[in-house]
């Protein structure tokens, strides 16, 4: 049996160089961004104006008030999409401008258009202006150049907002990894099947996908696998064919019924290691067919969602060039204290609120499935010790998508 830590690194290290892709900017969002995208242009590209009023020289209006309004002739009209085609603005000269409109050469600020009034082209000025007022300056927001996604970052809305702005059309990000789901166990039913005596319907492929689709990985689920050695080699065997990573559950413990571990031995698999000093989730299998990984994970769900959260997300998102460390925990404050009494780190399920509240969530025990409902998360309290109420933690989260 091996610390977590060691396995997340043994895990992290078995995962193959990731290959990227050129997608759409459109289909980018909750994608790894395979290198870092600098900015083709500046934002704004030109100076423009914040306002609608008019463009002018802002020393023809220093002395402008309500009870002295300075008149300035309007020699032309540049809506937002257009530009000023006549000769570079002089003293005494105004341009009519809207929002984004840009600013006509010679002029150097922007008066609201409510602090002026109309007589034909004659535009009285009823306040000053300081050079630059109501004016974007180019390149105030973005420069040219300017590192806008760093590499191995998730690429946000945000992100897609401001790189759409500079005119980026598409990206490299990394490939997301295809995820095979399997169930093993002959009391398994698939979900609303009738069950015979015994019998229990399968809810591990369902969480687990969604956990990877989170992950950013394709999940792929396969039919449920009879406890038989011949069914077992031949399920692995198609999907370690058709994916790049597969997650079992069920199947990786000690009964003469499991036989995750014999059948992917038999396919020329190498174990790397089994049993992992957690709770819940001790037995779990970590292999290598070649440069794709198997993830045995414990038949009870909520084990499988620990395991999964613990050392198969890092892997997936390793897999697309992104930094596990950076997407997997958020920082919370304990409302309530968390008792751990066993022998080994108790990765115990808790709910954190908007507030950063977090607050332990139902009965513990690791078939407990009730309490999944409102958790969110996982805490790590270490072996016969107590996380005290106030106390600074590090959540684990499974309903995190990239970022």
């Amino acid at each position: 049996m091996i610390e977590l830590e060691e396995a997340i690194e043994r895990v992290l290290g078995a995962v193959s160089e990731s290959s990227s892709e050129e997608i759409r900017l459109a289909d980018a969002v909750g994608r790894i961004s395979a290198e870092a995208i600098v900015s083709p242009a500046s934002l704004p590209r030109f100076d423009n104006s914040a306002m609608d009023g008019y463009a002018l020289r802002a020393a023809d209006v220093r002395d402008a008030g309500p009870a002295s309004p300075v008149s300035l002739r309007m020699v032309g009209r540049v809506p937002a999409g257009g530009v000023h085609v006549g000769d570079a603005i002089e003293s005494g000269q105004c341009v009519r401008i809207f929002t984004g409109s840009p600013l006509p050469a010679g002029a150097d600020a922007v008066i609201m258009q409510e602090d002026t009034l109309v007589d034909g082209d004659r535009i009285d000025c009823r306040d000053s202006v300081k050079p630059w007022e109501n004016v974007r300056l180019a390149g105030e927001d973005v420069k040219r150049g300017a590192e806008l996604v760093k590499a191995g970052a998730a690429i946000t809305a945000g992100g897609l907002a401001v790189l759409a702005a500079v005119g980026v059309g598409g990206v490299k990000v990394g490939r997301r990894p295809k995820v095979a789901l399997l169930a093993t166990g002959d009391e398994l039913r698939e979900a609303g099947e009738e069950l015979p005596p015994g019998a229990i319907h399968e809810s591990n492929r369902a969480t687990l996908a969604e956990l990877v689709r989170r992950s950013g990985g394709e999940p792929l689920e396969y039919p449920i696998v009879p406890d038989r050695l011949d069914a077992t080699t031949s399920a692995l065997k198609q999907a370690f064919d058709e994916c790049d990573f597969v997650i079992t559950s069920g199947g990786v413990s000690v009964g003469e019924l499991d036989f995750v571990k014999e059948a992917f031995e038999k396919l020329g698999g190498s174990m790397d290691f089994w049993k992992v000093r957690v709770k819940p989730g001790k037995p779990f299998v970590f292999g290598q067919l070649g440069k794709k990984l198997l993830f045995g994970l414990p038949g009870n769900p909520v084990s499988a969602m620990v395991t999964f959260l613990l050392l198969a997300r890092p892997a997936i998102i390793r897999f697309q060039g992104g930094s596990p460390e950076r997407q997997s925990s958020m920082v919370g404050i304990l409302g309530e204290s968390l008792l751990n009494r066993g022998d080994r780190r108790h990765f115990m399920r808790v709910r954190m609120d908007d507030e950063g509240t977090v607050r332990p969530a139902g009965m513990q025990a690791s078939h407990a499935l009730g309490a999944l409902a409102d958790a969110n998360g996982v805490v790590d309290v270490p072996p016969s010790s107590t996380r005290e109420a106030g106390e600074k933690v590090r959540v684990f989260r499974w309903d995190l998508e990239l970022r």
